[in-house]
């Protein structure tokens, strides 16, 4: 029986493990690469070449940056002691997207999941509590979604964070209970940012 050659079905194996991708996306998208002539493959070469060699974690936030540090720490306009923590960097962009958010973020980078054997021991809060050390915010917003492991991470957190003198909030108003962020719509999260509620 006939099949792509093994550099082709390679690609097929590699674009299947991307989230969303089964087998019938990937042999399209394959399909598309192979037959396109306007540059798309060498552009698509060259972005991922870039995005793996440049593209790394803010040193100071998490978030993804080309530099030391990302673009949201270098705004000066930014409110230095109003802090927003987030599971993931995807979090940060959704939350600037609902424009009523102007302080600064630490990406946690994961949340409680006994499931996936993640507990608090797991959790990197050593960054998280030498960086509170060293720049004292005033108020700390918990923004981890309001699903179990959202909710577990805020309330282990909460505890947490209260010895540093910070006053500690969370998302309020807005926010589907058993819900992440991903499926939250600016408007929503904008009254949620607005709604916080101190721990």
């Amino acid at each position: 029986m006939a099949d792509y050659p093994p550099t082709v079905r390679e690609l097929l194996a590699a674009l299947r493990e991307l989230p969303s991708i089964g087998p019938r996306s990937a042999e399209r998208l394959v399909l598309f690469l192979l037959a396109e002539t306007g540059g798309t493959k060498e552009r698509l070469a060259r972005t991922l070449q870039a995005v793996g060699s440049r593209v790394r974690a803010c040193s100071r936030c998490g978030f993804y940056a080309e530099e030391e540090h990302c673009e949201l720490c270098r705004d000066s306009t930014r409110d230095p002691l109003l802090w927003c923590i987030v599971a993931s960097p995807g979090d940060v962009l959704r939350i600037e997207r609902a424009a009523a958010f102007r302080g600064r973020y630490h990406v946690l980078g994961r949340r409680l999941s006994p499931l996936e054997g993640i507990g608090p021991e797991q959790l990197p809060t050593g960054p998280l509590l030498a960086r509170i050390e060293r720049e004292h915010p005033r108020e700390i917003i918990l923004a981890l979604g309001t699903d179990a492991e959202g909710e577990a991470t805020a309330l282990y957190l909460g505890q947490l964070l209260k010895k540093t003198g910070a006053r500690i909030s969370s998302l309020a108003t807005g926010l589907p209970a058993g819900g992440g962020l991903e499926f939250a719509d600016s408007v929503t999260l904008s009254y949620a940012l607005a709604g916080r509620r101190e721990l």
